[in-house]
């Protein structure tokens, strides 16, 4: 074969050809930043569960004129955590930074997939500065609650991503009846009260994230724990819905069928988990297992609604 066949086609950029050599890494790191995403809403649990929020007390900097926490004998372990925390946003900036370079150079796919690329960085220094401006407010509950209503979203959509990796970038064509994917609609929606309540109950509990102040909101724990688990039924049931309707057919893709199954399964060892950890009297691990439950299945239930169209 001549160097002329091996060349680029004129249409294609000059840069390509050096580029594409790379594209075998393009799935491992968008699985890594999926992981990474889930992985530091787990941390920041740890954060807060340690009552560490200010254990750096100002930001960039963990102390004034110092980058790091200053080890003495005196310390507590609250900076090393919170520092802990923030080197993970680190690593998920050069994660970030992978994603964009190996997703915006593929000239293979199409502008609104590579413009995707964009999304886990723009989301990772947009966490940065809320995390910041958490600390300067000393862990204002509304904050804290938007900090993780962000990471919630970083998850989704590098979610998104990863599936849409797998795919092409043709118009996207239903493989299921309309009933379902309206029933699947309705249970996105339905996931972002859900999401908010968990973390209204959260910040009224002794979990608040300030080791001085356990009750960051001014709720009772007990009344928005009972409103956040009537969501969770709620969500529940039209899950439940949804399953039938995807199990019973047929014609449903087995592909649909798996997503469904493992929603289902994330959706009750969730809920398992949210009652024991309340009748335990929040116990740290429980609580910590629940914010890993939380990534999980935002996770699966964008992996289940994107299985009911496919993309050529």
């Amino acid at each position: 074969m001549s160097s002329a066949e091996l060349a680029p086609a004129p249409s294609t950029p000059a840069w390509y050809a050096k580029v594409d050599r790379f594209s075998r890494w393009t799935r491992p790191v968008l699985v890594a930043n999926l992981v990474g995403q889930i992985g530091i809403i787990v941390t920041g649990g740890a954060v807060r569960l340690t009552g560490s929020g200010l254990g750096c007390s100002t930001w960039p900097l963990c102390e004034p004129g110092s980058f790091t926490p200053e080890f003495h004998s005196a310390m507590s372990i609250h900076p090393i955590i919170e520092f802990g925390n923030r080197t993970l946003t680190g690593v998920l900036g050069v994660i970030a930074v992978a994603v964009l370079l190996l997703v915006w150079t593929d000239a293979s796919r199409s502008s609104s997939y590579r413009r995707l690329g964009w999304a886990p960085l723009g989301g990772v220094a947009a966490q940065a500065v809320i995390g910041g401006i958490t600390v300067l407010l000393h862990l204002h509950p509304a904050v804290v609650g938007f900090h993780f209503l962000v990471s919630a979203a970083l998850v989704w959509v590098s979610a998104y991503l990863l599936y849409r990796h797998g795919e092409g970038d043709a118009r996207p064509v239903a493989v299921v009846d309309a009933g379902t994917r309206a029933v699947g609609r309705v249970l996105a929606v339905l996931s972002v009260p859900l999401l908010v309540l968990g973390v209204l109950a959260t910040g009224s509990g002794p979990h608040g994230g300030d080791d001085e102040v356990a009750y960051r909101f001014a709720l009772d724990p007990a009344l928005i724990s009972k409103v956040h688990a009537a969501s969770v039924w709620l969500f529940l049931v039209v899950l439940v819905v949804l399953a039938v309707r995807v199990l019973r057919r047929k014609d449903s893709p087995a592909r649909s069928r798996k997503a469904v199954v493992v929603l289902v399964a994330v959706t009750l060892l969730q809920g398992l988990i949210g009652y024991v950890q309340y009748f335990t009297g929040l116990p740290e691990i429980l609580v910590a297992a629940h914010m890993l439950g939380a990534g999980l299945l935002i996770t699966s239930l964008t992996w289940t609604l994107l299985t009911f169209r496919v993309r050529d």
